[in-house]
């Protein structure tokens, strides 16, 4: 039986602040193309992409303004309101699906279009494991970021912003010609982000040491250490630490993050935060005199009541990628200031390296992602993945009615 035709098409990205990120490359749509001779790609033509238009045209991409010959419409960030074709299947991170009240009226607005939202975030296998994410490139850029504002801060070292680099090749290439002075570097995680930022740690040149010795021995290099969660949370009825209970029951858990704050100098936070979890510490706790910790770059940058760090009070941008916060005051403040500290919370960093993020993403759309879309209904992860259809939520997301039919 003859497959049936596809055409993709990849949208402008529209949102505010733009982000330059593509979900497919010009070489991937040609791959794409050439295996699967029942998929056709356009591409609507856009000026702040970091795959200019004619390199798609140079692997043989049409571009086209109007996409709606297009059953499947591909982004990254959240599609404006306008911007929206209805009863098509749009593919994009929707930032809806924990009731972010700033896209409610997005979710609103694909259910009275008769759209299939498929969000990226969702998309898991059997076993709940996501097919596809940035998350890699974040910890990549988030570490780099961390440590360019604690050189700024402390005058010691200097660092170019990441994103004024072409790819990480020339990155790492600069990381050579910097001589970092001895600091300690406390991460959080064990997933995609984390390894990300464990990979520019390494590429520096830092040390990693084990947690024990972390917090009891000093160096003249700069070190890091791997917290898990099982490294920063006890049971309160001091129970053997179990991960699934950890997740299942966070509530039951309390931090005992505190001796790392007493040592170091940055924190970078590459966890996913439960917000029935602990959080690693209190804003009294930061105005203790022992507080070390100068500088916390909050890659996952959760932002909620009660967040796993208190001192992410906003998300910054690449723009301006830092703020003060005040413990005394619990708000922003400026820069750089003895009794503060400086935040990083950009929640878009792949952004910074973006032709890396892209190559990166589009292979995990290509290998994981395509062959589940082609087969449509018949395809549990992308049935997993389905935020709304047809008017209706998907079958995951009917936790999301009482919030949709709200004002």
């Amino acid at each position: 039986m003859t497959p049936p035709q596809i055409k993709i098409g990849i949208i402008r990205e529209g949102k505010i602040p733009t982000d330059a990120r593509v979900p497919l490359t010009p070489l991937q749509c040609r791959q794409i193309i050439t295996h699967y001779p029942n998929v056709s790609i356009a591409v609507q033509p856009s000026p702040i992409r970091c795959f200019k238009d004619a390199e798609y045209v140079e692997q043989g991409i049409p571009l086209q303004e109007d996409l709606n010959d297009c059953e499947v419409l591909l982004g990254v960030k959240e599609v404006p309101i306008d911007h929206l074709l209805a009863e098509k299947t749009y593919l994009f991170f929707s930032h809806t699906i924990k009731k972010q009240p700033y896209n409610l009226k997005l979710l609103k607005t694909v259910l009275e279009r008769k759209i299939r939202l498929i969000d990226y975030e969702v998309i898991t296998d059997e076993r709940g494991v996501r097919l596809i994410a940035f998350g890699y490139y974040a910890g990549v850029v988030g570490a780099h970021n961390g440590v360019w504002a604690y050189g700024n801060r402390t005058g010691a070292f200097a660092l170019a912003r990441m994103n004024t680099f072409h790819d990480y090749e020339e990155v790492k290439e600069a990381y050579k010609q910097v001589q970092f002075p001895p600091f300690k570097i406390v991460v959080t995680g064990g997933g995609r982000v984390a390894n990300g930022a464990i990979q520019t740690l390494k590429d520096m040149g830092f040390t990693a040491v084990e947690p024990s010795i972390f917090l009891t021995q000093s160096f003249d290099y700069p070190v890091f250490t791997q917290l898990h969660a099982c490294d920063y949370a006890v049971h309160k009825e001091h129970r053997n630490f179990d991960k699934k209970d950890f997740y299942a029951n966070g509530s039951d858990y309390e931090s005992v993050f505190a001796p790392y704050t007493q040592v170091a100098d940055i924190f970078l936070n590459c966890i996913y935060y439960d917000k029935k979890a602990p959080a690693f510490f209190t804003v009294e706790a930061m105005m203790h005199p022992d507080f070390r910790i100068k500088t916390i770059a909050d890659i996952t940058c959760d932002i909620m009541p009660g967040a796993s760090v208190p001192s992410t009070i906003r998300p910054s941008v690449i723009a301006d990628p830092l703020y003060g916060f005040d413990p005394k005051t619990n708000q922003e403040c400026a820069l750089y200031q003895k009794h503060t500290i400086d935040v990083m919370a950009i929640d878009n960093l792949p952004s910074e390296l973006p032709r890396d993020a892209s190559d990166f993403f589009g292979k995990q759309l290509i290998d994981n992602v395509l062959p589940e879309l082609i087969k449509g209904r018949n395809s549990a992860a992308m049935m997993r993945g389905m935020v709304a259809e047809n008017g209706e939520l998907g079958p995951c997301f009917g936790y999301l009615a009482d919030w949709v039919a709200g004002s």
